[in-house]
């Protein structure tokens, strides 16, 4: 059995960025001391939510060195290295493991993508050659590339390749890859509308976009499962459920960057191409916050 990186909630945690688009390194260490004081279990940086896409190479590498300065060894720090090209996915990995992250985070191939043999090659080739465990990334509304339940059983395999961050959307196959791969790898949902089904099902936690506004809230909602209070879990994601949804309303990180500058935390808009927005969707999110007691 391989060691677990962490159980709970971790954050996706967004990149802050100044109004001329560069990056807020130093909000961004407020940002890890925030979401740690509130309970999260682990920080992903240049993930999705953190548009790893559209930082340069000294950026993202800037970025993952701040966040593991920052947090300081109180939680891990998973970075974010995957790439389409495997070669420049073993170099931001391997450069990640010297600034003293935790874990990484690889996603999918994307728009050259693979086939399953192809994706087995890709991560397989890697892990070979790195010291850090790896978390298999699946979201194939961004990549066009879904990991089907017996790769992820060959992965297993791998002593490197220790767990799965499911944004699929696909409960049935969630069931198989955990049928095939028992304790061989942990499973983290990658959908915070998804959270209590799969812990249902025996996921170690969530890998969130929702925790950057309610880092306690999503703590909770695994910690009351794991503590045996499964309705009272399920209640707090029902509770919860409208905000998830409308941190979706557009294409994530831009709701939940609009959503925590309402909050005051100040992060910054999305960089191009990537926009604000609409006033009209904004107010229903402003709104929403409202109603939860997160802005008056």
């Amino acid at each position: 059995m391989k060691n677990t990186i962490f159980t709970g909630a971790g954050v996706a945690i967004v990149t802050p960025m100044y109004p001329d688009g560069s990056v807020n390194y130093n909000k961004l260490g407020e940002l890890v001391d925030y979401q740690i004081e509130n309970g999260t279990d682990a920080i992903i940086a240049c993930g999705t939510t953190g548009e790893s896409a559209v930082l340069s190479h000294e950026e993202h590498l800037k970025v993952i060195s701040q966040a593991v300065e920052a947090a300081a060894g109180r939680v891990p720090v998973i970075a974010g290295t995957g790439s389409n090209d495997t070669a420049y996915a073993l170099e931001l990995s391997l450069e990640a493991q010297k600034l003293g992250a935790d874990a990484l985070l690889i996603v999918t191939p994307y728009y050259n993508k693979t086939s399953q043999a192809g994706l087995v090659r890709h991560y397989t080739y890697i892990a070979d050659n790195v010291d850090l465990p790896i978390i298999v990334y699946n979201v194939p509304s961004r990549t066009g590339l879904d990991v089907k339940p017996q790769t992820y059983y060959e992965l297993s395999k791998h002593p490197n390749i220790v767990a799965i961050k499911e944004a699929n959307g696909n409960i049935v196959a969630a069931a198989q890859t955990f049928d095939l791969c028992g304790d061989n790898i942990d499973v983290y949902s990658g959908n915070d509308d998804q959270i209590v089904p799969f812990l249902a099902l025996g996921a170690k936690g969530v890998i969130s976009v929702q925790s950057n506004i309610l880092p306690r809230e999503t703590h909770e909602i695994c910690e009351r499962f794991f503590n045996g209070d499964i309705k009272g879990s399920r209640d707090l994601q029902l509770k919860f459920l409208k905000l998830t949804n409308a941190l979706f309303s557009d294409v994530n990180p831009i709701p939940v960057k609009a959503a925590m500058n309402m909050m005051g935390l100040d992060v910054g808009e999305c960089r191009m191409p990537l926009t604000t927005m609409e006033e009209g969707a904004k107010e229903k999110l402003r709104q929403l916050l409202i109603e939860y007691g997160l802005v008056k």
